[in-house]
């Protein structure tokens, strides 16, 4: 398969969970970046929607590969395994999705 692959996540984090501790689960997120090679680019933000379709998901995360295979090596890398076993926890509910961009019609 040809063209970059996204990875999505879509999070809603527990309620308790402080401020403090999503800027910290959230800069852990990022610094994969620095551990992983096979992360192209990772981007975040959070819901900022006026259609009110976010169904309590507060926090988007994209993360860019440049193959399925550097996706696959990134889900199994011990670093990602060690921080989704941080991240977890701390959420109520989580959206995973992977794709690869359409070319325009």
């Amino acid at each position: 398969m040809k063209g970059v692959v996204k990875h999505i996540v879509l999070a809603k984090f527990k309620e308790g969970v402080t401020k403090a501790e999503i800027e910290k689960l959230i800069k852990d997120y990022a610094d994969l970046r620095n551990h992983i090679k096979q992360v192209k680019s990772f981007e975040w933000g959070t819901d900022m929607s006026i259609e009110n379709l976010n169904q309590g998901f507060t926090h988007i995360f994209e993360t860019t590969f440049a193959t399925l295979e550097d996706r696959s090596a990134y889900v199994a890398h011990p670093a990602h395994v060690k921080f989704g076993a941080q991240l977890f926890p701390t959420l109520e509910k989580v959206i995973g999705i992977d794709f690869v961009p359409a070319p325009e019609p």
